[in-house]
């Protein structure tokens, strides 16, 4: 029995090496087999966020140093939702993780003007200046592209009408659909399975450190864009490409077959 069991625990690493490639990877450059969808986060990783700071940052009294914790605070909150079987959609949460912060720091504001501060600009958002070509050259390379986001299906038809970028994508989904955030492993699931797809054939680009972590997790490949005061979650799965831009990103992918 003991011979038995020392057999089995020194074939393990084997076994674990194994699992980790991917089976359809290309083996010269180590990096998986072209997706068949390219999925997309939407806010920071395609839309510039800079005009919704300066007006969160100006409801909070000129405090910009408190817009990472009303991000993170809107964050958490989300997954609140998600675990406690819940759900608002992520603007209601924004307002509501706005007036937590506000009410920690014992700055005045209310919840039309909370609103006011994150509605009224993140519809009009305009894109980072890679994202139209580098959406129309994927395009022209045969990718299928999909917006992945936990804004509501309103909210993102309307930031897409207004940024120009309606025609780029075949389909728009929501976690506003499953009432999940991501996150969640079971969004990245149901996103996949809505297209067709096996997870390994899906491709998740985004600027968020934990996007790319939950997409890793849940088996897709996973393209992380290095906005301005971005950076990865040292402890998840490395994304398969780690990229400046859009554009960039372009030149490493091959033309779909």
């Amino acid at each position: 029995m003991k011979r038995f069991i020392t057999a089995v625990l020194l074939t393990l690493p084997l076994f674990s090496s194994y699992a980790q490639q991917p089976a359809d990877s290309n083996m010269e450059t180590g990096k998986p087999s072209a997706p068949k969808v390219i999925f997309f986060d939407v806010n920071e990783t395609l839309l510039d966020l800079t005009a919704m700071r300066s007006s969160v940052g100006e409801a909070l009294g000129g405090r910009n140093e408190l817009l990472p914790l009303w991000f993170s605070t809107m964050l958490h909150h989300s997954l609140v939702d998600s675990t406690t079987q819940r759900f608002h959609t992520f603007g209601e949460i924004g307002v509501a993780s706005l007036l937590m912060v506000s009410e920690i720091e014992g700055i005045s504001l209310t919840q039309e003007q909370a609103k006011t501060a994150i509605v009224t600009p993140l519809r009009s958002l305009p894109p980072h200046p890679d994202v139209r070509s580098g959406l129309q050259a994927l395009k022209d390379k045969g990718y299928t592209l999909v917006s992945l986001t936990n804004s509501s299906n309103k909210g993102v038809y309307t930031q897409f009408k207004n940024a120009d970028l309606l025609d780029f994508f075949e389909h728009r989904l929501s976690v506003e659909d499953i009432n999940l955030y991501k996150p969640d492993l079971r969004t990245y699931a149901w996103a996949a399975e809505k297209m067709g797809i096996k997870p390994e054939d899906a491709m998740l680009v985004a600027a968020h450190g934990w996007d790319i972590a939950g997409a890793k997790q849940a088996g897709w490949q996973a393209a992380f864009i290095a906005r301005p005061g971005k950076v990865l979650y040292p402890l998840a799965i490395a994304p398969d490409y780690n990229v400046n831009d859009l554009n960039e990103l372009v030149d490493m992918l091959p033309k779909q077959q």
